[in-house]
């Protein structure tokens, strides 16, 4: 713990394990450096909460698994004027130096939407000018072989008006094309052929929703630089651009495309530039602000979740989940809910496992023999089983799904119905929202109307005082009477119910864990064997 006082702003900074108390709390961004290096940024009002002695600013989730050791830390504005803290402090154990730096070495930050990410500030020129000549290349390719009005957006655009150079804590770019469907399904039936001709010409790529691509360039330092493709359009007076933008803005602020330059490479922009920075960052985009966090028009988000993306709340912290703590747990051994299950499956019974998580469960049971597919809506999750199951020479499908879209969930139900499978889902249930669980049960409902058995296991809310289930924010305790309930309202049949004490999802001691076996062909309506410990 280290304290600093500042001459300029007579502020003290007091730095813990915590995050960073401020007795006051500056109104202009803070820039935060780890020995002399780009680290964060944050504005204390926005981002703090107050607490005894001043303002606490928390550490971002994505850093805490990297601050253990001494470091030089650096408290300052966005240009270095006024300087909060400038000292050696130590944290965690104090053993070493912190080093906030991915698999092979290489210096992360945190971005403004909360990831860990390579900044421009912490590129090579040669790899920069790589990035440069693969935005170039998208965009030509975007508006020669695939025939769409794409235009250089969002950070990079703005670093190319304002500096005439990539902004230092940006960490890749983003293009945009507008589309002139004003339907939804013509609009995801456009991208899909962008999609696919992308695809012929070479680019490997991920789709991200109904009308968001990214694109991935490898780099020559080993990483790859994402360069996203949204797509822009209108319906009625309305224009959304995905990255969730939506408002009033004309056609003629897009049409016909400019061009600007960025780094000394021309590349095909907005014809009004600044009135498209304007309506992405608000009328202060010109003044440098790295703690810039997006304010997300709501109804126009819904909008653009229900007609492109489905709801996808809590994705990004999942993501972090896997990458960070999670990413520990693939090493443990099987749960005893996947033994239970596997103890009431006929051998060399089909199993899909909804919501996989890290992969424990899906791999111990394929290595008894069950044809497994595992489902999750993770994309670290998901590459993190694929990876385990080469290794181990196990055979797992590896499916993605988001029980908040109906499109996904409809496709794995209808697949499952032809090719029948039992279900299972630990801790599952607590992670879904009203919606979710609804549509969980409809395919239940379509995967399991021939036969088969759904197995769910989740923390129970008995009404007794519990901790609550971990991770925290991510997993909820639920009524087993009302999870009955829904189920029954859903044509289910609950022929087994269980409460007992067990382990959350990290494994730690839960005391109310309920575990239902369920049935959606069983004649005579509901009847239920409930047990407790």
């Amino acid at each position: 713990m280290s304290r600093v006082l500042s001459p300029a702003s007579a502020s003290v900074v007091t730095v813990s394990d915590g995050g960073l108390l401020l007795r006051a709390a500056p109104a202009e961004p803070q820039v935060v450096s780890f020995d002399g290096r780009y680290i964060w940024a944050f504005t204390a009002a926005r981002d703090g909460r107050s607490v005894s002695g001043g303002v606490l600013v928390e550490w971002p989730p994505v850093l805490r698994r990297f601050l253990d050791g001494s470091v030089r830390v650096r408290v300052a504005d966005v240009v270095g004027d006024q300087v909060l803290l400038d000292e050696e402090v130590t944290l965690g154990t104090g053993a070493g130096r912190v080093q906030v730096v991915d698999p092979q070495g290489l210096p992360l930050a945190v971005d403004k939407v909360g990831h860990l990410c390579r900044a421009f500030d912490d590129t090579a020129e040669g790899v920069r000018a790589e990035i440069l000549a693969g935005t170039r290349r998208a965009l030509d390719d975007l508006r020669g072989a695939c025939g769409v009005e794409a235009y250089l957006n969002y950070g990079a655009l703005l670093g190319a008006v304002r500096d005439g150079a990539m902004i230092a804590h940006d960490s890749d770019t983003d293009v945009c094309y507008l589309s002139h469907h004003t339907s939804p399904a013509d609009i995801i039936a456009e991208s899909y052929r962008v999609q696919r001709r992308l695809k012929q010409l070479g680019w490997t790529l991920l789709r991200m929703s109904g009308g968001d691509i990214k694109l991935l360039l490898p780099l020559s330092d080993g990483r790859l630089c994402h360069i996203d493709v949204f797509v822009a359009f209108r319906v009625g007076e309305t224009f959304y651009q995905l990255g969730n933008r939506s408002g009033r803005l004309p056609d003629s602020v897009i049409l016909p495309v400019s061009t600007i330059t960025l780094h000394g490479v021309e590349l095909p922009a907005p014809a009004d530039p600044e009135a498209m920075l304007a309506f992405i960052y608000g009328p202060g985009w010109r003044v440098p602000d790295p703690s810039f966090k997006y304010a997300d028009p709501v109804r126009g988000v819904r909008r653009l979740d229900g007609w492109l993306r489905g709801f996808r709340t809590d994705m990004g912290r999942w993501t972090e989940f896997h990458q960070g703590v999670g990413s520990r747990l693939v090493s443990g051994r099987r749960s005893t809910f996947a033994k239970w299950v596997d103890r009431q499956l006929p051998r060399g019974a089909a199993v899909a496992e909804i919501g996989c998580g890290t992969g424990r469960d899906a791999l111990w049971l394929a290595g008894r023999g069950h044809p497994v597919i595992a489902f999750d809506f993770s994309r670290a999750a998901r590459a993190a089983v694929l990876k385990r199951a080469r290794r181990r020479r196990l055979h797992v499908e590896v499916r993605g799904l988001i029980l908040n879209e109906l499109r996904t969930v409809l496709l794995a139900g209808a697949e499952l119905a032809r090719d029948p499978h039992h279900l299972a889902a630990r801790h599952l249930l607590g992670c879904l929202d009203d919606r979710a669980r609804s549509q969980l049960w409809l395919l239940c409902r379509m995967a399991l109307r021939g036969g088969g058995t759904l197995f769910l296991e989740f923390s129970a809310d008995t009404g007794v005082p519990a901790p609550d289930p971990e991770p925290a924010g991510l997993v909820r305790r639920l009524d087993p009477a009302a999870v009955r309930r829904e189920i029954e309202a859903a044509g289910g049949t609950v022929l087994r119910e269980r409460v007992r004490a067990g382990t959350d999802v990290l494994g730690n001691p839960d005391p109310t864990v309920c575990r239902m076996r369920v049935s959606w062909t069983r004649p005579g309506g509901p009847t239920t064997r409930r047990t407790a410990r």
